[in-house]
């Protein structure tokens, strides 16, 4: 019997029971009817229908089963980690339309696609994460690159690491972003020319292609690397595209001609294995919202902006006074936290 249907008429037997009580008993029922049938109202027909395709982290706390729950501790799962709700999630909102909610590090994802575990000219890395989920838009995109890598660049095929979650938001470990499925790792080792076994895919390490943060490591890095990242850059989808600090100034040694691209080729920390690929808000979609546009004053990015990189500054830890109180700590990000819309995701079937 489902929550909604709690509020049951009374059998016949109780009614004619009820006719022979005296009137006063009948005027009391009477008032008090209302109340049982404001009780017995319908939930809006938008409520989340159910949480079955959802199974629970080994640390999280046990999540409802089916709407009438949800409707009864929805403030419970509004204070539930946002990253065990999320990272519990083993299938995709597949009821709703396809749309990146949110912003890159706060939302989600409905209507996730997988990219094939092994395709023409790419494979899936460490499979058992369950994140190579995306936006349909982004897994044509990474699709083609490596479709086009292989054509046109000398690559035998492209190893796909994390995209996002089948539902997206938050995740247990690793990255901050990836939570709409816009975002996506290249790793910079070449596909072998066989089918990984599912061992090799879970255990084989990417190999760096940089000595430091300041300097390319010339026996691992080729053209390949740098005409992969190129032709990722001028696709007019992308939006940006992380790199280490000495990955960005070979580039930009080697760049010719139009260098217009280098502009979305971004340094940041972390990226010496892979490059990660940020796809824009595909467009018509509210509720996707984009970071702001890379414009450095030389054009490239490749002047000041990369000398900031290479240099100490980014990678100083900041000094703190021992007399100052310690510094209060961050506060969970909960399903109340993300946008409204990511409660319907969480429940969708």
């Amino acid at each position: 019997m489902s929550g909604f249907e709690a509020v049951a008429k009374p059998a016949k037997g109780q009614q004619a029971q009820s006719s022979a009580k005296s009137v006063k008993t009948k005027k009391k029922k009477r008032r008090a009817k209302p109340a049982a049938v404001q009780a017995a109202k319908p939930q809006p027909q938008n409520q989340p229908q159910n949480l079955a395709n959802l199974t629970t982290a080994t640390s999280a706390t046990p999540l409802p089963a089916a709407a009438t729950d949800l409707v009864t501790s929805s403030t419970k799962l509004d204070r539930q980690s946002a990253k065990k709700v999320f990272g519990a999630a083993r299938v995709p909102a597949t009821s709703m339309k396809s749309r990146a909610i949110g912003s890159y590090a706060k939302g989600c994802l409905a209507g996730a696609k997988a990219i094939n575990l092994n395709g023409p000219a790419w494979q899936v890395m460490r499979p058992s994460r369950n994140r190579n989920w995306g936006h349909p838009d982004l897994i044509a995109l990474v699709e083609r690159l490596a479709r086009e890598a292989k054509d046109q660049d000398g690559w035998s095929g492209l190893l796909v690491g994390d995209i996002a979650q089948p539902r997206g938001g938050p995740m247990l470990t690793g990255h901050a972003s990836h939570q709409i499925g816009l975002d996506a790792d290249i790793w910079l080792t070449p596909m072998p020319d066989r089918t990984l076994t599912s061992a090799e895919r879970e255990n084989i390490q990417a190999t760096v292609v940089t000595k430091s943060r300041k300097e390319i490591d010339k026996k691992v890095w080729t053209e390949k690397h740098a005409k992969l990242i190129k032709r990722a850059a001028t696709y007019p989808e992308v939006a940006r595209i992380f790199v280490h600090p000495p990955i960005k100034a070979e580039l930009c040694n080697w760049a010719t001609g139009d260098r217009s691209w280098l502009a979305k080729v971004r340094p940041y920390y972390g990226h010496n294995y892979h490059f990660h690929i940020r796809m824009k808000c595909p467009a018509g979609f509210a509720g996707c919202k984009n970071q702001w546009t890379p414009s450095p004053k030389d054009g490239t990015g490749c002047g000041d902006e990369l000398a900031h990189w290479i240099g100490t500054l980014p990678w100083e830890t900041k000094k703190r006074d021992p007399k100052a109180p310690p510094p209060k700590p961050a506060s969970p990000l909960t399903v109340a936290s993300l946008p409204a819309e990511c409660r319907s995701v969480i429940a969708a079937p």
